[in-house]
């Protein structure tokens, strides 16, 4: 394995019940005024609102609301919490949700202790957190993006038209509430977008050096597995604890660092898909879906052993009979195949892009990573957009 270091400051609290066994205490710590920050009040009609004011009114804290964070959390969002914030001395961030409210935190908790520009200094660019932002706590109502267990946070700037992420680990939550149960009534198409991302997570850094036998594989092929597994399970049932407790901790695992230790990683179709929905607005886990097996069409041969391996190993593929690189397209058809399987969009235009989109605009403004087995131009990443029409 590649040379790392590897630190998580976020203290994690699983399993059902522990908002109402763990919050009022641990709220307790950091002072009596707290901005509890939700997003479009799917907490409220579900019953986490109620639960979680109880716990804080037990702990006898001041409680400032900050609510509307949306799908794809924009600077403008950012900047208004971090008035909210500052206007109430505010000691204790407490998001409540997915990974948009989460993210959106994040860059709030830095924004209302930092003078400058956040944006320009932290998001256009990585810059050094050199202060310390405002303590974050987070109560996880939705399985995907992984936000609990790090620093990172995706921004988008409407102005811009960029939609990018850094990942500061001074951001890092000081405590994540993770409930299961707090999960069963997301709709299932947020359900299914929410557990591809997890997946997407996983393969972004599986598909990259190093190719060597290695941890890191070993947990993501596992990983991968369950995903597959749980989310077949928990469109059969949504209210099948195990699955939806597994999918709620194979989100974390995906992006807690632990399976990115050593190796290169390539998010290449996240950084093209970042820029669909800064354009679009479309929903991130269904856009990636749309995206990654045309992009791994394209990028199979150039590490085709890892291709292969991802076909025996995750989706039980027998290589008898098959030339290597057959075996490696297979598994890349059989990642298409599940994807239509639980009911993902196969098609930029099932995402409601039509004529009207520029795509070698939006194809134009993407990042180009460096961690992929292939180093993509921007006239690829177009005939990929193309592709995917």
């Amino acid at each position: 394995m590649n040379n790392f270091i590897f630190e998580n400051t976020t203290k994690t609290y699983f399993g059902k019940g522990c908002v109402k066994e763990y919050l009022a205490c641990l709220s307790g710590h950091y002072g009596k005024n707290v901005m509890l920050a939700y997003g479009g009040g799917s907490v409220k009609r579900n019953g986490v609102y109620e639960e979680v004011t109880k716990c804080l009114k037990k702990a006898g804290q001041n409680v400032v609301e900050f609510s509307g964070i949306g799908a794809n959390p924009t600077y403008a969002k950012v900047l208004e919490g971090a008035k909210l914030a500052r206007e109430n001395g505010i000691n204790l961030i407490l998001a409540v949700g997915g990974g948009s409210v989460m993210d959106c935190c994040k860059a709030i908790s830095m924004a209302a202790v930092y003078d400058g520009d956040i944006w320009a200094d932290f998001w256009a660019r990585p810059g050094i957190v050199d202060f310390d932002p405002l303590p974050l706590g987070v109560i996880v109502t939705v399985a995907g993006t992984g936000s609990e267990m790090n620093g990172g946070a995706v921004i988008t700037n409407e102005k811009s038209k960029v939609k990018t992420g850094q990942d500061y680990p001074m951001c890092n939550a000081k405590f994540a509430l993770m409930d299961p149960t707090y999960t069963f009534s997301v709709p299932e198409n947020q359900m299914v977008s929410g557990g591809f991302d997890i997946l997407s997570h996983i393969m972004e850094t599986y598909f990259s050096e190093p190719d060597e036998d290695n941890v890191s594989d070993d947990i993501s092929e596992a990983l991968m597995r369950g995903v597959i597994r749980d989310l077949r399970a928990a469109i059969k049932n949504p209210e099948d604890y195990t699955a939806r407790s597994n999918l709620m901790w194979e989100s974390t695992m995906a992006e807690n660092r632990i399976i990115k230790l050593g190796k290169r990683m390539d998010f290449e179709c996240h950084q093209m898909e970042h820029q669909l929905g800064a354009y679009t607005n479309c929903n991130h886990g269904a856009g990636l879906a749309v995206l990654h097996p045309v992009y791994y069409r394209h990028i199979y041969r150039d590490g085709l052993s890892k291709f292969q391996r991802f076909a025996v190993n995750v989706w039980n593929i027998s290589p008898e009979g098959r030339t290597g690189e057959e075996l490696a397209r297979a598994g890349v058809e059989a990642l298409a195949d599940f994807i239509r399987e639980i009911g993902l969009p196969m098609t930029l235009r099932e995402l409601g892009v039509d004529e009207s989109t520029d795509l070698k605009d939006i194809a134009g403004s993407c990042n180009l990573a460096y961690g992929g087995y292939r180093k993509m131009t921007h006239e690829e990443i177009l005939k990929i957009f193309q592709e995917c029409y």
